[in-house]
């Protein structure tokens, strides 16, 4: 008897629909697996028979084919064993099968019957409901995930008994549904820290609300101690608060990665991703034999923070340069390519020297040459890329010791909300959202300069010896300091402020 029953394969950040086939077949025995499965699906017959004997079934003595169409797309992990499972029993007649090809069925199994959680279950369930599936049966571990999906029938099961029981004797599972809404409203404003915990840092401060109202890349310098890392955790407490469209193609981006919590279901604060400095290139942006999404794609629609970032490799960093420009990853491989959106924000650190003091302190006691060496980690085309550079001095002890608060991170975000709304309105004919996103065209047409302003900044420019991408970089942070003003038009007070972002330009570094 030949059965038909669906799964899905994750491709990128997306779900395809796999067809598993089984035939049962009286003349011989054996049990063939085909349709580029990899070693986890080839083992997983072991974990079948197992399953099956631990709970009063069997895989039946007769020749077995299993089919996973389409052919030529490898299928990769555990998470069929469930799936197969159901198959083998339904094609040996040893259960009903009339509404099994209603549902994606998915699962990894456990020797005794249980069900273990799988990866990619949101872009699964999406991919169910496109195909016009009526359900989706998965590990009761994976449910919350799934059940974002709405119009879709989700059911959490704990061991495989409880699927054959429902197929079999119509015994009913419990649905599960989550109004995705009220949760997400509930929880979009969490946040674990607060703009007013960070003692003085007026200025970084300052550097960080323009940051972020722009969606302008920054890094830090400044001694240790000095709170970089403490003002970088606080960056999505004053972003806009993602909306139910980022939240869940974020949410989609963890799944695919197996981040997602048990008890979580859909992401709702901004992502904020610290790699260690020895993260390799394949983990930062992707890839891999079996290509996976790195951390710049789980900082999507979030914040990237790359602490001391002159101790990561050079080939890491310079891997960076084309999704800071393009905001996607594209993996390529010979027989496909896959693309993982890279949308974040990059808020980096370093110290101004290897001795952590800046290069006219009195305890500076790296030389010339050493200064000149750790500056050059950072290629000029990767700082060009980075919109503001913002030095952050050591707090005394006066600041440390006085009790005020400081302003609070919804003070601060209400500002930032103001300025993105004005970006909206400006750029809702075109492709971009915000400031940092505009190309050559839109800092033309937006960023018009009076002629004190043309005279500033060009002074500017000879004097720090400025690139086009720099000098791009000066007009789009004015735009967007102008917009914190709700001014129309930018003025040299802008212009001012921006070329003061540009600290890695000045001759004080260029030793």
């Amino acid at each position: 008897m030949l059965v038909k029953i669906y799964g899905s394969a994750i491709f990128g950040v997306s779900a395809q629909t796999i067809t598993i086939e089984v035939n049962v077949d009286t003349g011989g025995v054996g049990y063939h697996l085909v349709g580029l499965p990899d070693n986890a699906i080839k083992e997983s017959s072991y974990r079948i028979s197992a399953a099956l004997k631990n709970i009063g079934f069997k895989i039946p003595g007769k020749k077995i084919t299993i089919n996973m169409a389409p052919a030529d797309l490898r299928k990769e992990g555990s998470a069929y064993d469930l799936s197969i499972a159901l198959g083998i029993l339904a094609a040996s007649e040893q259960i009903k099968a009339e509404e099994i090809s209603k549902y994606i069925i998915m699962g990894e199994l456990s020797l005794d019957g249980g069900l273990l959680p799988i990866k990619g279950v949101l872009p699964i369930a999406i991919k169910a409901k496109e195909e016009g599936f009526k359900g989706i049966i998965l590990p009761k571990l994976n449910i919350r995930e799934a059940a974002i999906v709405s119009d879709l029938e989700v059911y959490g099961i704990d061991n495989i008994k409880e699927v054959v029981d429902f197929f079999n004797e119509g015994i009913p599972l419990e649905r599960t549904t989550i109004d995705i809404r009220k949760e997400f409203q509930e929880k979009v404003h969490h946040f674990p820290n607060d703009f007013s915990e960070v003692k003085g840092q007026e200025t970084a401060k300052r550097a960080m609300e323009v940051a972020a109202a722009g969606g302008h890349n920054i890094i830090l310098i400044g001694p240790p101690g000095s709170g970089k890392t403490m003002l970088a955790k606080r960056v999505p407490t004053i972003l806009p608060p993602l909306t139910l469209i980022e939240a869940l193609e974020t949410t989609k981006i963890h799944s695919v990665a197996g981040k997602i919590g048990t008890e979580t279901s859909l992401m709702t604060v901004r992502p904020f991703r610290s790699p260690h400095h020895t993260i390799s290139d394949v983990a930062l942006v992707g890839g891999g034999s079996y290509p996976q999404p790195g951390e710049i794609s789980l900082a999507h629609n979030g914040v990237l923070f790359l602490d001391e970032m002159p101790e990561f490799k050079r080939t890491v960093l310079e891997v960076m340069r084309q999704p800071l420009e393009d905001r996607e990853v594209t993996i390529s491989r010979a027989k496909f390519t896959v693309n993982y959106p890279a949308s974040f924000m990059l808020v980096a650190s370093m110290n101004p020297s290897p001795s952590g003091f800046f290069p006219d302190d009195p305890n500076n006691t790296s030389s010339q040459f050493e200064m000149q060496r750790y500056m050059n980690k950072l290629s000029g085309p990767l700082l060009d890329r980075i919109d503001i550079h913002i030095e952050v001095q050591k707090v005394e002890f006066e600041q440390l010791a006085d009790k005020r608060k400081g302003e609070q991170s919804d003070e601060i975000r209400r500002r930032v909300l103001i300025a993105r709304e004005l970006q909206s309105n400006r750029y809702k004919d075109s492709d971009i959202h915000y400031n940092a996103q505009m190309g050559p065209r839109d800092i033309e047409k937006f960023c018009e300069l009076d002629e004190a302003s043309q005279t500033l900044i060009k002074t500017a420019m000879e004097k720090l010896n400025l690139s086009a991408r720099a000098y791009d970089r000066i007009l789009k942070v004015s735009r967007t300091i102008a917009d914190l003003e709700q001014a129309e038009t930018l003025n040299a007070a802008h212009i001012s402020e921006a070329i003061q972002y540009r600290s890695l330009d000045r001759e004080f570094w260029n030793v």
